[in-house]
């Protein structure tokens, strides 16, 4: 029978030593984004909260705030949807008589209506917030608050379609007699897929939706692309880090069962060589005294 070698997995200082040369090799072949990450990390490591308004900065911003008509804009959208339930209730299939006409009609001039508010409201907060510059505390704060919006949605999405492929698997699992270490090895990487698609499809839809924020605070073109490639790189070094922290978690606690695995590999197998070494000594004293018959 061929002898046969138990698993080596390589020492705590090996596997570091091992993830730090394929990091070094990764920048060395990547700078752009290399660069990108850690020009992020300086960005949020230094950028804080932005700075603060001045008195006479506050006072404008908030008096240019107190203009906007939200009372006008409530009563406008409640008469739009309105017009809209009652259209939608006088419309046929594929018909609009005289009646259903005159409904479109007038759901059509509410939503001119609310249009043309909303629009002003919009042009005079955007007013505002040129007084307070995208660099303040209510820029950063904004962009902060749309950042973590993504970023919950995303890991929201992560959970709930891990909640899902578990239980499918499960069900896989259960018809094909898999154990259950493979069972929670598979769950395990669906859990760190769905974290990454999640998180990545979170931080494009926040850097698309960067721009219109940037736009609204009405800044010169060089500040709005310097403002844009720190927010992005931000973003992306936070998302990165986050998913490093979530792989490293599990390469460690797969690390962990994988070294246990093999120390009791190895405790077998040598007891196993001890009671073969036992069964072999005793065969041979077996033969040794055997008595003789003439």
């Amino acid at each position: 029978m061929p002898n046969q070698n138990p698993i080596s997995i390589p020492s705590a200082s090996n596997a570091s030593q091992i993830i730090i040369n394929g990091a070094k090799s990764f920048a060395k072949k990547h700078k752009i984004i290399t660069g990108s990450y850690i020009f992020g990390l300086l960005v949020l490591l230094l950028a804080g909260s932005g700075y603060k308004l001045s008195t006479g900065q506050q006072r404008d911003y908030n008096r240019m705030m107190s203009t906007i008509d939200l009372n006008a804009e409530y009563e406008a959208s409640n008469r739009y949807h309105s017009a809209y339930s009652a259209y939608y209730a006088t419309k046929g299939w594929f018909t609009c008589d005289y009646l259903c006409q005159r409904n479109k009609k007038r759901m059509d001039d509410s939503k001119r209506v609310l249009d043309s508010i909303r629009a002003e409201g919009y042009n005079r907060m955007s007013d505002a917030k040129s007084i307070a510059g995208l660099f303040s505390e209510v820029g950063v704060g904004e962009v902060k608050d749309s950042f973590w919006e993504y970023f919950a949605s995303g890991k929201r999405f992560a959970k709930r379609q891990s909640m899902w492929d578990a239980m499918f698997m499960g069900m896989r699992s259960m018809s094909r007699d898999e154990n259950m270490a493979e069972y929670v090895f598979k769950v395990l990487i669906q859990v760190l897929l769905n974290f990454s698609m999640g998180l990545v499809m979170a931080l494009i839809f926040f850097i698309f939706g960067l721009w219109t924020i940037i736009k609204s605070y009405q800044p010169d073109p060089f500040t709005a692309l310097v403002f844009f490639v720190s927010t992005a790189c931000a973003g992306f070094a936070f998302v990165s880090s986050y998913l490093f922290l979530i792989y490293g978690a599990a390469a460690g606690g797969v690390y962990g069962v994988a070294k246990i695995a093999e120390t009791n590999m190895r405790i077998a197998a040598n007891a196993n060589a001890n009671q073969g070494e036992q069964q072999g000594q005793g065969r041979r004293n077996n033969v040794g005294y055997r008595p003789h018959y003439e």
